[in-house]
């Protein structure tokens, strides 16, 4: 069987490009989760990458979760307690590394995202998307929840009156729609997506590495923390941020007036 997930680096940056379309990127009742995981662990552990863009092959983004899998899950012989095993041992741990990631990842939506591929899609730090991109939480409409960390992700993005809107009806919304209601930051053309997303990543990468990742973890941190909790945080990342050659670097090429040179 072919990997679900090709895994391209160049430079400081890393493109994964799910790769099932027949399927629509579906992200169970495959092997996508443990080569995701496997992944992010590469990425998190390499100092080199500085961005990482996610996408998908074909017409879809992702479709979220396989349907004949469900079916499978419904049937008497599947108990409760299995269930609950597999979400936490799969999906979820898929939303907490994702998410959890210090380096600034850029979700490039060519088409459909779909349940838990429209969470997925949340769990990175910017999203733009194609014009025929779609977008729906429709898990109602299945008689299930989200159970990926949507109830989480989405509000968080764009409001809990409109995240309300999208997870109980389980309507679709046009690319148009999500750029209006904040879901994503970009709308183009299919053909100018990646460029657009690359283009994007350049700009991030030129940035010195440890700034990037320290500020990332700062705002994912400050989600759930008291301000003053936060600039605690704030001050300590700081102070070892003073204390980086590119930080003196950085200094050095304003008062300079040239180019800096991170290391």
């Amino acid at each position: 069987m072919n990997p679900f997930l090709i895994v391209e680096k160049e430079g400081p940056l890393v493109v994964l490009t799910m790769n099932q379309p027949e399927q629509r990127n579906p992200l169970t009742g495959n092997t996508a989760i443990p080569e995701f995981l496997a992944a992010i662990a590469l990425i998190e552990n390499d100092p080199q990458v500085r961005c990482v863009i996610l996408t998908g092959n074909g017409a879809s983004f992702c479709a979220g979760g396989d349907i004949k899998t469900m079916k499978r899950q419904s049937e008497p012989v599947v108990s409760e307690m299995q269930i609950r095993h597999d979400y936490r041992s799969g999906i979820q741990r898929l939303a907490l590394a994702l998410f959890n990631l210090e380096i600034p990842v850029i979700a490039a939506i060519n088409g459909h995202a779909i349940g838990a591929g429209l969470d997925l899609a949340c769990m990175c730090d910017i999203r733009i998307a194609s014009e025929n991109a779609k977008f729906a939480e429709s898990f109602v409409k299945l008689g299930i929840i989200p159970g990926d960390g949507g109830a989480w992700l989405l509000p968080r993005t764009i409001g809990y009156q409109r995240a309300s809107e999208m997870t109980f009806t389980g309507d679709m919304i046009n690319a148009q729609k999500a750029l209006a209601w904040n879901l994503v930051s970009d709308v183009v053309a299919l053909d100018h997506l990646m460029p657009t997303a690359m283009a994007l990543a350049e700009r991030i990468t030129k940035n010195p590495s440890h700034s990037v990742r320290l500020a990332k973890r700062l705002m994912r941190e400050s989600m759930h923390l008291r301000l003053d909790s936060s600039l605690e945080m704030a001050a300590a990342y700081q102070a070892i941020s003073h204390k980086t050659p590119d930080h003196r670097e950085a200094v050095d090429a304003f008062l300079e007036k040239r180019s800096p040179n991170f290391s």
